[in-house]
């Protein structure tokens, strides 16, 4: 299983999904990681510079893409249109107030992880 993470330091989850820099991917077994990359994030519109509600031009196929071989997408803040292409794609999202990254991942690996859909998008519209 590949669980990715959007973070732009490699340590905090990032608080927004589009805006990140990039995506910490653990492959896990069990509860047990095997392995870690970074991805940068460069095919979003936020991460491209766009701006205002044309930043989705192409209905996150890019960011689907790049994610696709992920099982498990975990952010502090996400649009739902996002989500729903994310979950439509197969893959689950968890948006958390977790901030810290590895003790996020090991939360989801216990089960404890809480998503908190109401969050959504965090960010003023516009900008």
């Amino acid at each position: 299983m590949k669980v990715a993470i959007a973070s732009d330091d490699k340590k905090t989850i990032s608080a927004h999904f589009g805006r990140t820099s990039g995506f910490v991917i653990f492959e896990v077994e069990g509860k047990e990681v095997k392995g870690e990359e970074y991805r940068p994030n460069t095919v979003t519109g936020h991460a491209m510079g766009s701006k205002g509600p044309g930043h989705n031009f192409d209905r996150h196929g890019l960011i689907i893409e790049l994610l696709k071989d992920c099982d498990v997408v975990i952010s502090h803040g996400m649009g739902m249109r996002i989500r729903e292409d994310l979950e439509g794609a197969g893959i689950k999202v968890i948006i958390t107030d977790e901030t810290d990254l590895r003790r996020a991942l090991d939360l989801y690996l216990e089960g404890k992880l809480i998503d908190r859909p109401e969050k959504g998008c965090v960010h003023p519209h516009g900008q």
